[in-house]
């Protein structure tokens, strides 16, 4: 069963977004925030319970055969399948127990996007899923993930907050 769509929040007192936006918007902001992802050219956008990673397929990630590594594969459904659930949990930050993955088609040079969506779980144990198409709009990979909400507080990470 999807989430309910979401109700915009109105703007805080400040004219900053509050409630879901607000939420989303960190987390947007904490994906940017984190290290690895200089290594990997990305922008995350996101919709309760969905998640779009916009991402460049460069040839520092590529295996000797000439296309992507693994390695992007799994990080960007990973992320995707991650943020789509974290979008529905606006306290903790989530943390990866399973990840299955199933290759389709070779990543070549170029923008690519990672589509993630909820697909079940609201308290302990969440369930999303990702898949990766290619400029031309062809799946080339697809993954399921399952994610654990941890003791981590959102709030106390440097990087989760609105602008």
């Amino acid at each position: 069963m999807p989430p309910d769509e979401p109700v915009a929040a109105a703007p805080g007192k400040s004219g900053s977004p509050s409630g879901l936006d607000a939420h989303l918007q960190a987390l947007e902001s904490l994906y940017r925030s984190a290290p690895i992802n200089a290594l990997f050219e990305s922008t995350l956008t996101l919709e309760a319970g969905r998640s779009e990673i916009d991402f460049t397929v460069a040839r520092a990630s590529f295996h000797a055969a000439g296309a992507a590594h693994g390695t992007l594969y799994f990080k960007m459904l990973d992320d995707a399948a991650f943020y789509a659930a974290n979008s529905l949990v606006s306290d903790r930050f989530l943390l990866t127990t399973a990840f299955n993955l199933h290759f389709t088609k070779p990543l070549k040079l170029g923008p690519a996007r990672a589509e993630g969506r909820w697909i079940s779980g609201r308290r302990r144990v969440f369930v999303a899923e990702a898949r990766i198409v290619d400029s031309s709009g062809e799946e080339c990979a697809r993954g399921t993930g399952t994610f654990l909400r941890s003791h981590i507080a959102l709030s106390r990470l440097d990087g989760y907050r609105s602008r």
